[in-house]
């Protein structure tokens, strides 16, 4: 007798269910599906971005190897928004928030409709963290897919991707290149379908995911339009069947082990920032204790090894063609920096996966040997200090600066420091500081790219610190803090920082602090009041139940 290995829709049992069942049957349901699992097939397809644009074909494809292992699957959909689009526009504020939105809607489906199992495929930067947070919620065997990275844009024989727009602004306004020159550029960065080509937030989620057990082996790294992406989603949908058939379910995958693997990859790869806020709200939901002082013990003994944008040369789709993440991963195992008996959703642990693994291939440049890193430990730091006491964090990759002390010039909006970036303003030696644009001040904690990019453009990348209890894309570099917790809107000290007050930035100490004293804070602060939060609507809702970044800015009850 075949065993039966619906875990939740045996309730669409019995002469009572008749009409739950009538409802399926209108949407191709049989006799013999009711006897099967229901696998939900979560697709974030959209024709907003070209990071989903192709999400369609490959959720058909995971569907259909759903099918063919023995389930009865179903799409369903959610949103995205593209952070490249709403970069450097009010928009921005939507973007952290939309992590929870498509982690609500996805845990929302897979309960209302009592699936038994569910994929789930992103393509963009919080796709991949909203789809996480929902598999841990809906305690179901699951596998995530990536959609993949997009082909690196060409002009003049050099490869170019969408943060040399946002740097070709900064060289435009300084006098750098003429409106043809940019347009050139605008026009040539983004060829096709796919999330932005460098180690920027999608492809250090993408490649956190693979390390944490929960894409199968060689999802980070397979370009978007790639055969290999089709038959990948194929694949999944069959070994979501696997997992049900062995009982396995996301709490058994990730677990702390798995984090530490998955920290460990994005330091190595050179991850987004990011990447800390994210996997620290992963690691809330599912149950895992996980701190900001845990990245910077794995960042002690960890070396950075990958010469990937945004501050190295090449693009994911080089990785891909060395040997790819999974590589990568084999690498870090067989030099003791990886928990090999780790679960993963193929049902093996990691160290099986990695045993029918290719190495690197031979010559290759992308990732350095481990004795010459370009860095000996790993690019992500978590600074505390009296600026920042729950933390801050910056990413110190390509950075040759690792000790800034300036005068601070505040801004209470990105826009006024915009303005004062471009009309020349802001001059070597400051620290640019943008606030009221934390979880709950923005709100919804805003990427800074625009002008971190702006400030690399004028030649300003190493020379000026910029300073947010905001967040930074992926895709910037240059000598940038972020995440300052607590932040300004609950009076955090950086919301008591004045023009002028001395700085200091020290990345080997691990220290952010300013020049004053606990006895003038407490006098700033007896006339400090909190602005009044965001009221209507997605980000009302966000502000007033978002947590600090520290803890992952996550909207769960505690």
């Amino acid at each position: 007798m075949t065993k039966d290995l619906r875990i939740n829709s045996k309730i669409f049992d019995g002469v009572t269910k008749a009409p739950n069942r009538g409802m399926l049957r209108a949407v191709g349901f049989t006799d013999e599906d009711f006897k099967k699992p229901m696998v939900g097939i979560a697709s974030t397809w959209s024709e907003v971005t070209p990071c989903n644009i192709h999400i369609k074909d490959l959720a058909e494809s995971a569907k259909s190897g759903a099918r063919e292992a023995g389930g009865a699957p179903m799409i369903f959909n959610t949103i995205t928004v593209s952070d490249g689009i709403s970069m450097g526009t009010d928009g921005m504020r939507y973007s952290l928030p939309s992590r929870d939105v498509i982690a609500d809607s996805i845990e929302t489906v897979v309960g209302a409709e009592s699936l038994d199992a569910v994929v789930t495929i992103g393509g963009c930067d919080k796709n991949i963290p909203g789809c996480l947070i929902a598999i841990s919620r809906s305690d179901v065997p699951a596998v995530f897919v990536y959609g993949g990275t997009i082909r690196p844009g060409n002009l003049d024989g050099e490869n170019i991707d969408l943060v040399s727009i946002f740097e070709g602004v900064g060289k435009h306004n300084n006098g750098d290149i003429t409106d043809e020159e940019l347009k050139r550029i605008e026009c040539s960065a983004c060829p096709g379908a796919g999330s932005c080509g460098g180690m920027y937030t999608a492809n250090t989620m993408a490649s956190a995911v693979e390390a944490l057990g929960m894409s199968l082996p060689g999802n980070a790294s397979k370009p978007a339009t790639s055969k290999a992406k089709m038959e990948e989603c194929d694949a999944a949908g069959r070994a979501v069947y696997n997992l049900l058939e062995k009982g396995i379910y996301p709490k058994d995958i990730m677990t702390r082990e798995a984090f530490e693997n998955a920290i460990t990859v994005v330091m190595v790869l050179g991850g987004s920032t990011n990447a800390i806020l994210h996997l620290l709200s992963m690691a809330h939901t599912i149950g895992v204790d996980l701190t900001m002082d845990d990245f910077n013990e794995i960042q002690a003994r960890v070396p950075h090894l990958a010469d990937l944008k945004p501050s190295g040369k090449y693009v994911m789709e080089d990785l891909y063609n060395v040997g790819g993440v999974e590589a990568v991963m084999k690498m870090l195992l067989e030099e003791g920096y990886l928990h090999g008996d780790c679960l993963t959703v193929t049902g093996k642990t990691l160290a099986e996966n990695l045993a029918e693994v290719d190495h690197l291939e031979e010559g290759q440049d992308v990732i350095l040997p481990l004795d010459q890193p370009k860095r000996k430990d790993g690019p992500l730091i978590v600074l505390k200090g009296n600026l920042a006491p729950s933390g801050a964090v910056a990413k110190v990759s390509g950075v040759k600066v690792s000790h800034h002390e300036g005068p601070a010039r505040v801004y209470n909006t990105e826009a006024e420091a915009t303005e004062a970036v471009l009309a020349d303003e802001i001059k070597a030696g400051d620290v640019l500081v943008i606030r009221h644009v934390g979880p709950k001040g923005g709100p919804g904690m805003p990427e800074m790219l625009s002008i971190s990019s702006m400030l690399v453009g004028k030649g300003l990348g190493e020379k000026v610190a910029l300073l947010t209890d905001g967040r930074f894309s992926g895709g910037t570099h240059g000598l940038v803090v972020g995440h300052i917790a607590p932040e300004a809107q609950v009076g955090g000290p950086i919301a008591l920082l004045q023009e002028g007050d001395m700085v200091t930035i020290d990345s080997d100490k691990q220290e952010i602090s300013m020049a004053v004293s606990e006895e003038e804070l407490a006098k700033r602060r007896e006339g400090w009041e909190a602005p009044e939060l965001h009221k209507r609507g997605v980000l009302g809702k966000y502000a007033h139940n978002v947590s600090c970044s520290s803890l992952g800015a996550v909207t769960d009850n505690f």
